[in-house]
């Protein structure tokens, strides 16, 4: 798989934004190539949350960035985001896609089996990890075996999260990951993160 057909997803953590506006790093990112955004603030309420998404979806406008919302699928309607990222331990994936057939639905998994429970509900894609180990996540790892095993056991697209960088992309996209997802090598300077990850992907 080479670098443009990789989706890349940057997830957001204001928090660790150096201070700038998330928009303008959307923007930034968007305006990069980067394919899709997940809005991931789960402390926000829900009044706040869906302003921030509008705000993105409006930074990123006229891109071909998709912006979807993590585990608030009203928000997502609401603010008219082109799909929702759910949990695993969250709402389920066969209700929503019966309500919401129209949104792009992500499922958040981090077992072989969680990954064939949201093939079967009707995913579109996994985010499955943390495949490396993430600050607060060391434990969790899962590892690069486990993520071929997963992507060899199903046909929807499953998009490697946790610890992944430039350096470690080519060995995930190896493993059969179709996307790679991550919080930190967006959150300073997106443009030059999204070239760094197309380029070890070449």
């Amino acid at each position: 798989m080479s670098a443009p057909d990789v989706v890349l997803t940057m997830i957001t953590d204001r928090h660790r934004a150096s201070g700038l506006a998330l928009p303008r790093l959307a923007e930034e990112a968007a305006r990069a190539g980067v394919d899709l955004i997940q809005v991931r603030e789960k402390d926000l309420e829900g009044g706040a949350l869906r302003t921030l998404v509008e705000a993105v979806l409006a930074a990123t406008q006229g891109t071909a960035t998709r912006v979807l919302v993590n585990g608030r699928v009203d928000v997502a309607v609401s603010a008219g985001a082109s799909g929702v990222q759910l949990p695993e331990d969250g709402l389920g994936v066969a209700d929503v896609k019966r309500s919401f057939p129209h949104l792009v639905i992500g499922a958040s998994r981090h077992s072989l089996d969680g990954v064939k429970r949201a093939e079967a509900e009707g995913a579109d894609f996994v985010l499955f990890g943390p495949v490396w180990s993430t600050p607060g996540k060391e434990s969790r790892a899962v590892g690069v075996a486990a993520l071929r095993r997963a992507t060899s056991q199903v046909r929807i697209p499953v998009h490697a999260v946790g610890g992944l960088g430039p350096g470690n992309a080519r060995d995930a996209v190896e493993a059969g990951a179709a996307g790679i997802a991550a919080i930190r090598p967006f959150v300073c300077s997106p443009a030059s993160a999204v070239e760094a990850f197309r380029e070890a992907l070449r």
